[in-house]
C-alpha cells in the first residue's frame, strides 16, 4: 500500500530518510522534513508492507531550469528508499508512479531526477523505470 504522508508521519519519514541520507543528523533531517511537509510544492509518499512503513519517496516541483527539460514546473524525484528486505518487490516503482501522478496533477509534463555518478544501483533504477540520461552529471528526464 502507498499513501501520502501527513505531518503525523514525521517520525516515520525521519526514520526512513535517515537510512537514505545517513550523513545528515536526524535532528536536522527532521527539521527539513517538517518544513517540506507543509510546502505545497513538495509531497512525500510512504510504502507499507502490512502495517509496517518500509519505504518512502519525496517529490517536488522545480520551477527553475532542470537539465534536459523544456517545460516548467518539472516534477522532481528528490529521494526514494525501500528497506533492504522489501526491495525487488515493485514498491519503488509504485512510489515513483505515485510521484509522477502527483506531478501530473500539479501541471507537470516532465519528471526528472538525479543520482551520484558512483551510485550504480540508482542509475539502474532510473534507467529501468523509463528515465533517459540527460547529462553526464547524471540528470534524468521522463516525459509525463
Amino acid at each position: 500500500m502507498i499513501r501520502k504522508a501527513v505531518f503525523n508521519d514525521l517520525a516515520i519519514l525521519t526514520r526512513l530518510a535517515s537510512a537514505l541520507w545517513s550523513d545528515c543528523p536526524k535532528s536536522t533531517l527532521g527539521d527539513e522534513l517538517s518544513s517540506a511537509l507543509s510546502d505545497s510544492d513538495c509531497a512525500f509518499f510512504i510504502a507499507y508492507s502490512g502495517k509496517r512503513a518500509v519505504g518512502f519517496a519525496e517529490c517536488g516541483l522545480r520551477h527553475d531550469y532542470v537539465e534536459g527539460t523544456d517545460s516548467s514546473p518539472v516534477g522532481y524525484l528528490e529521494g526514494i528508499y525501500i528497506e533492504e528486505p522489501y526491495r525487488r518487490k515493485g514498491l519503488a516503482k509504485e512510489l515513483l508512479s505515485t510521484c509522477e501522478n502527483w506531478a501530473k496533477t500539479k501541471g507537470c509534463r516532465e519528471f526528472s531526477s538525479d543520482c551520484e555518478l558512483e551510485n550504480a544501483d540508482s542509475l539502474a533504477f532510473h534507467l529501468n523505470t523509463g528515465f533517459e540520461e540527460a547529462n553526464r552529471i547524471i540528470c534524468f528526464v521522463k516525459k509525463l
